[in-house]
């Protein structure tokens, strides 16, 4: 049988491998406040993730961040303004699929 002192033990690391597992760091977006720019183009990308048993994320907390830096990329700037953000799901039988794009202007910095 388990001690109280073990259990505890195991519900503490239980509790804290969710806390990281479900975190992702914030981003910032849009252009630099002070910063001059011009419109460059425009800029569409997505990015995926996924929920494994609607409990572990699997590539699912950065795919906002990862569709902006595509669709900076892809219009050959340095950031992105008037965004317009979109996110379509999809079930399948062991968890749950997402798809984020994100389109806008392209801004490049001047020097």
């Amino acid at each position: 049988m388990m001690t109280m002192k073990k259990s505890m033990c195991l519900i503490a690391i239980a509790a804290c491998l969710l806390m990281v597992g479900c975190s992702s760091v914030p981003f910032r977006m849009g252009p630099v406040p002070g910063k001059e720019y011009q419109v460059v183009g425009k800029g569409k990308a997505n990015a995926g993730g996924f929920m494994l048993f609607q409990f572990i994320p699997i590539m699912h907390n950065d795919k906002i961040q990862r569709a902006y830096d595509a669709a900076v990329r892809q219009g050959g700037g340095d950031a992105l303004i008037n965004p317009v953000i979109t996110e379509n799901w999809f079930w399948a039988y062991i968890g749950n699929g997402y798809r984020t794009t994100i389109e806008g202007d392209v801004v490049r910095y001047k020097k």
